[in-house]
């Protein structure tokens, strides 16, 4: 199921966001519609991450380098 949504933004963003979207050869739905799924994810990240660090903290794990080590 698709909705719509009708947002509203500044004149100079509105400018970026059709340069980009004729540099990329893109509609502004389609780069709009990117762009949100990414910060949707990286905010669902974060929130998990948040969510998580008493245990990885318990655990040992204070920083990212700490995680890369654990898992390289």
């Amino acid at each position: 199921m698709e909705a719509t949504l009708n947002i509203r933004i500044s004149a100079a963003m509105q400018d970026e966001l059709r340069e980009l979207c004729e540099q990329q050869h893109r509609s502004t739905s389609d780069v709009v519609r990117d762009s949100l799924q990414k910060y949707l994810a990286v905010d669902q990240m974060n929130r998990l991450r948040e969510k998580l660090r008493p245990r990885a903290e318990a655990a040992g794990f204070l920083t990212d380098e700490d995680v890369f080590k654990a898992v390289s």
